[in-house]
């Protein structure tokens, strides 16, 4: 990698610092179409993950399975850990019949569809009597849905035509993210409520068509070369080809970024782990405190959607007032507060003002850290390695948290050994928030890295 292109990296994510995008942006830029189709896409992206993973813990609960196993299940989420190790075919190889939409609509085809079944599958079969064969197909969804965030992240940043469009695609993907998992978070447990878990996965198995008619309206991205090897055109199965395409876009990484490359993996590892480690519990909490799912739901759908999008207009906010660097400290500062939150919820029992107040907390928290670090990571990515590099990104910062987190369930059961449930469920989060406090150390260095680096360059 070139000076020059170390230089335009560093210029693009000042660029993304000073003029991030927020909802209201998003809501005025969508009579543009291809920022109309990146919020479907976030959307459909969104839509799987908690269906898979903290949603689905809840459902578990329900039908008088273990903590432990619960825990223990949650590990199917290691698909998001592991896509990296797949993403170099996405960059690189086009599928047959499907190949005809383009390397990236194709490759969101395929795995928008494997999703839509293994969600259909689940429902069908259920964890009742059969939970071997429903934690296979969770699995087999999980897989699918990591795939698609890999193609979609790539189509979101090769589709921008400048740093400041990557600034609102960015927020666009992220507004249908949130939406989704506000819907398979929150509005699910209405649904579930009324018509019953099956029937509700059913529905989020019909809702991935929204992703599919958003992928078939979507444009495909110009192709641009490896800007590293100039190799890109070299098949897959060649010699050089292969090296290019899954050791490229790391040596690119550590050769665009240099010594900081170390520290922005580790920072990027650690940011959202205590929000990872917490993630398991959740919803046995909600069912071991008797409250029922349609306050849940009914709280989650106005107080939690409206804390979402304040979280994410501070984060913009913080952003244009103190810089990315000092907003991506503050986010790794904030997001332990949604483990506090959980902890205090279980010593205070189904108490109401309570159960609001935590979810503001939870909501704000996640919307700020969530918006920063996505738009950090997207920030750093090469043209020609996008798909690989942001899957290694998301995939660092998830794989240490989706493995400790099938732990959850065996430390919230040996706790509660020596103490009551709830207190066992308040010591586990406060644990949990605990384990942030390195990543706020990180963040600092970092910022203070960043910050004499970008004073050497003026």
């Amino acid at each position: 990698m070139t000076e020059q292109t170390t230089e335009t990296a560093a210029t693009d994510a000042a660029k993304l610092a000073r003029k991030p995008h927020g909802w209201r942006d998003v809501l005025a830029a969508l009579r543009e179409p291809r920022v109309l189709v990146t919020l479907l896409l976030g959307f459909s992206s969104g839509l799987p993950f908690m269906l898979v993973g903290n949603t689905l813990g809840f459902w578990l609960r329900e039908q008088g399975i273990e903590l432990a196993a619960i825990g223990f299940l949650s590990w199917v989420g290691i698909a998001y850990s592991l896509k990296f190790l797949w993403a170099p075919i996405i960059d690189r190889v086009d599928l047959p019949l499907l190949g005809r939409l383009g390397r990236r609509r194709g490759w969101m085809v395929l795995t928008q569809i494997v999703v839509g079944l293994g969600l259909f599958g689940m429902a069908a079969v259920g964890p009742g009597g059969h939970l071997w064969t429903f934690a296979l197909l969770a699995v087999i969804t999980a897989f699918a849905a990591a795939s698609q965030d890999t193609v979609v992240d790539a189509w979101r940043i090769e589709r921008a035509e400048s740093p400041d469009d990557l600034g609102l695609l960015t927020a666009a993907f992220q507004f249908g993210y949130r939406v989704a998992i506000l819907a398979t978070d929150a509005w699910i447990l209405v649904a579930a409520a009324k018509l019953g878990w099956p029937t509700s996965y059913l529905l989020c198995a019909a809702a991935m068509g929204i992703g599919l008619a958003a992928t078939l309206f979507a444009a495909e991205p110009a192709r641009t070369p490896a800007a590293a090897s100039g190799v890109a055109a070299a098949p897959l199965w060649t010699p050089r080809g292969f090296f290019d395409a899954v050791v490229g876009p790391f040596v690119t990484f550590f050769q665009t970024h240099g010594p900081m490359a170390l520290l922005m993996l580790c920072t990027v590892a650690l940011y959202r782990l205590p929000d990872f480690l917490m993630g398991p519990m959740a919803a046995p909490l909600y069912t071991d405190l008797g409250l029922a799912k349609e306050m849940i739901g009914a709280v989650r759908t106005s107080f939690g959607l409206v804390a979402t999008f304040v979280g994410i207009a501070l984060a913009g906010l913080s952003a244009v007032k103190l810089g990315f660097e000092k907003t991506l400290v503050l986010g790794a500062v904030l997001g332990p507060g949604s483990n506090l939150a959980f902890s205090a919820m279980a010593l205070a029992g189904p108490n109401m003002p309570v159960f609001i107040g935590a979810m503001i907390v939870d909501n704000v928290s996640t919307g700020f850290a969530g918006a920063a670090l996505v738009a950090y990571m997207s920030s750093l990515t090469s043209l020609g390695y996008t798909a690989t590099q942001y899957a290694l990104l998301s995939s660092t910062y998830a794989m240490l948290g989706k493995f400790l987190k099938g732990f959850s369930g065996a430390v919230v059961e040996g706790l509660e050994k020596s103490f009551p449930l709830m207190t066992a469920y308040a010591i586990f989060f406060a644990g949990t928030a605990a384990v942030g406090i390195p990543v706020v150390i990180l963040s600092i260095v970092l910022s203070h890295h960043q910050g004499k680096a970008k004073a050497a360059r003026a």
